[in-house]
C-alpha cells in the first residue's frame, strides 16, 4: 500500500508541477496563443508519462522513495537551502521570466532554428536523466548518504561518463526550455540557474568523496564531474 501511495504521490507531483508552470507562464504572458509554449508543455507531459512507465518497469523502488518527503533527517543543511532556491528560481521562476518576456518586454525573439536545437537538447536531457535514474537506485532529491539503504557507488551507464549525469541533464534542460520558447531573456536568466547547479554539483561531489566509501577511487576512473573532458 505504501509503495502504491508513494508512486501515486510521485506522479501527482509531476503533473501538478507542470500545471503550475503553465499557469505561471501564461498568467505572466497574459495570453494563451503561444504555440511554442504549448509545444514545450506537450513534450514535458509526454516525457512524464513515458519516464514514469520506464521507471516503474526498471526501478520501481526509486519511485517509491522519490514519492516520499524530499527532505530527510540526514539531508545536508546547505542542500536544503539550495534546493528551495532552485525550486523557486529554476523550477518556477524561469517560467515567470519567459512569460513576462513574451507578454511585456519582448526583448529578443529566437527563431525556429533555435526551436530545433532546443527540442534536441530537451530529448537528450530526458534520455540522460531517465538513464541515470534507471541505473541509480539512490537517486534522491537531496544530498545525503543513505546509510539505511547501504548506499554504494554507481559507476555504470551514464555514471561511467560523468559523475553527476542528473545535473548535466538539468543544465541541458535549462538551455532547452528558453530555446523551445524562443526567449533570449530567459536564456540569459538560465545561466544563473546553471551556475547554481554547478555549485551544487561541486558541493555534492565533495560530500561523496568525504563520506561515501569507494567514491574517491571512482573519481580516478570517471574524472569529469559534469562536463565530459572539461570539469
Amino acid at each position: 500500500m505504501s509503495s502504491y501511495v508513494n508512486s501515486t504521490r510521485y506522479l501527482t507531483r509531476l503533473f501538478f508541477s507542470l500545471l503550475a508552470q503553465a499557469i505561471i507562464f501564461f498568467a505572466a504572458a497574459d495570453q494563451l496563443d503561444i504555440p511554442r509554449a504549448w509545444l514545450f508543455f506537450a513534450l514535458t507531459f509526454t516525457y512524464y508519462i513515458f519516464s514514469f512507465i520506464i521507471l516503474y518497469r526498471f526501478n520501481p523502488d526509486l519511485i517509491h522513495h522519490r514519492g516520499g518527503s524530499a527532505f530527510r533527517r540526514d539531508s545536508k543543511h546547505w542542500d536544503k537551502y539550495i534546493l528551495i532556491i532552485y525550486t523557486f528560481l529554476g523550477v518556477y521562476g524561469q517560467f515567470f521570466v519567459a512569460g513576462w518576456d513574451f507578454g511585456h518586454i519582448q526583448w529578443f525573439y529566437l527563431g525556429l532554428e533555435y526551436l530545433v536545437i532546443g527540442v534536441i537538447l530537451f530529448i537528450i536531457s530526458d534520455v540522460l536523466i531517465v538513464w541515470a535514474m534507471v541505473q541509480n537506485p539512490f537517486f534522491e532529491p537531496t544530498v545525503r548518504i543513505q546509510k539505511e539503504r547501504n548506499q554504494r557507488v554507481i559507476s555504470s551507464g551514464p555514471y561511467a561518463i560523468v559523475r553527476h549525469p542528473g545535473y548535466l541533464s538539468g543544465v541541458l534542460w535549462h538551455l532547452a526550455m528558453p530555446l523551445i520558447f524562443g526567449s533570449a531573456l530567459t536564456l540569459v536568466y538560465s545561466l544563473l540557474i546553471i551556475l547554481l547547479l554547478v555549485v551544487r554539483t561541486y558541493l555534492e561531489d565533495k560530500t561523496l568523496q568525504a563520506e561515501l566509501e569507494g567514491y574517491t577511487e571512482y573519481t580516478t576512473k570517471t574524472r569529469s564531474r559534469l562536463l565530459p573532458g572539461l570539469w
